[in-house]
């Protein structure tokens, strides 16, 4: 069988430039279409060239419809409203649509749901296996302790993150609220600052720091009287989000429409 052809979109930042790496490293995929967003200096370059490389045949395009329409599948980190015109498209090409974007609001997400009515869609906060292990940790960890112990999910990445919490963070807070019965709107509590009072009893908090070139750290710290247990995940290479997102479009290719994520292509 011909290899499942991928495009990758956002290619001028550093994780699109990264996923084109991994594709074609990949002796699993082709990568048939680069899309950049419209402006970009990069559009009507090939992209090898654009990376500094050698030309690789493949001209970066400003047009979502022509690249996305040859593509089995599109893996996806860019912004909440870019995410969701893509998966409009990839769903009318009934592609594979891996999503790493984070930061989603409400109306995105009924979107996306509405787009996986017509075809697969891996949507992760994170798409690495050790942070997916974690959220599975956190969620049994939640469960066994229960409300006495106070729940912190603490994390930090580089200096030019937009978006905070994290998406990761955000699932390890879904899955602590998730293993004590609860959904994350009803415990979360939001950034402290000033005089906030005593903690409330079973919400679970966040802290988000910002600096230098951090991948990604993420604390999932349950503290009660006397003792703490503290799950750790440290990312020092973004190629893992990048290997992980190319596993999700590779296992998306014989599933039907609908959505998924991590801990499904996992087997977790």
């Amino acid at each position: 069988m011909e290899k499942p052809g991928i495009v990758i979109t956002g290619v001028s930042g550093r994780m699109g430039q990264m996923l084109v790496r991994t594709v074609l490293e990949s002796d699993q995929a082709r990568l048939v279409g680069a899309i950049a967003r419209e402006g970009s200096p990069w559009v009507g370059r090939d992209l090898g060239e654009a990376m500094g490389g050698a030309p690789l045949g493949i001209i970066v395009t400003d047009d979502a419809v022509e690249a996305i329409a040859k593509a089995q599948a599109v893996i996806d980190f860019t912004t909440p409203d870019a995410t969701v015109s893509f998966a409009e498209l990839t769903a009318q090409a009934r592609a594979v649509h891996v999503i790493g974007t984070t930061g989603f609001e409400q109306h995105h997400l009924d979107k996306i749901k509405a787009a996986a009515r017509h075809a697969p869609i891996v949507r992760a906060g994170n798409m690495s296996l050790g942070v997916n292990l974690l959220v599975g940790l956190t969620r049994k960890v939640a469960a066994a302790l229960g409300e006495d112990w106070d729940v912190e999910v603490v994390e930090a990445h580089h200096n030019r993150k937009v978006d905070a919490p994290s998406g990761t963070a955000l699932m390890l807070g879904e899955a602590a609220a998730e293993g004590r019965g609860h959904t994350l709107d009803e415990l979360r509590t939001p950034a402290r600052e000033g005089i906030t009072g005593a903690r409330e009893k079973g919400s679970i908090g966040f802290a988000a720091i910002r600096g230098g070139d951090v991948v990604g750290e993420h604390d999932v710290i349950f503290a009660a009287a006397g003792e703490r247990v503290v799950l750790r995940h440290l990312a020092t290479d973004r190629a893992i989000f990048a290997r992980g997102a190319l596993r999700a479009a590779l296992w998306g290719q014989d599933k039907g429409p609908g959505e998924y994520d991590m801990a499904d292509v996992l087997g977790l």
